[in-house]
């Protein structure tokens, strides 16, 4: 399960980050989301746990929790649809919908 954190601290490391979630179980992976131009943090990231039962007690426990002066989030990513794949997909529902043969 991938999961975002948000509202980091801008000081803090991906050692620090993986640390935090290893006490909660394997880490397949660890990311910062880094400026382009500073290469500082933006203060979320990403943590990808591939056992579900460690990822939701990890986002259970660590959600909301202090770190470093900042409430951290942390939640579950979200599968994102292309717009033009949803419209794709509507747009051969209603034409289907339109040539059936009324009864």
């Amino acid at each position: 399960m991938k999961l975002l954190i948000r509202n980091l601290a801008r000081t803090i490391t991906e050692a620090e980050l993986e640390e935090m979630f290893e006490t909660y179980g394997r880490i397949q992976s660890c990311s910062l989301v880094l400026d382009k131009e500073t290469g500082s943090s933006k203060g979320f990231g990403f943590v990808e746990m591939p056992m579900l039962g460690e990822a939701k007690a990890a986002m259970k426990a660590l959600n909301g929790k202090e770190l470093n002066g900042n409430k951290i989030r942390v939640k579950k990513v979200e599968a994102k649809v292309e717009k033009d794949e949803a419209e794709s997909q509507f747009k051969t529902v209603w034409k289907n919908k339109r040539d059936k043969p009324s009864s």
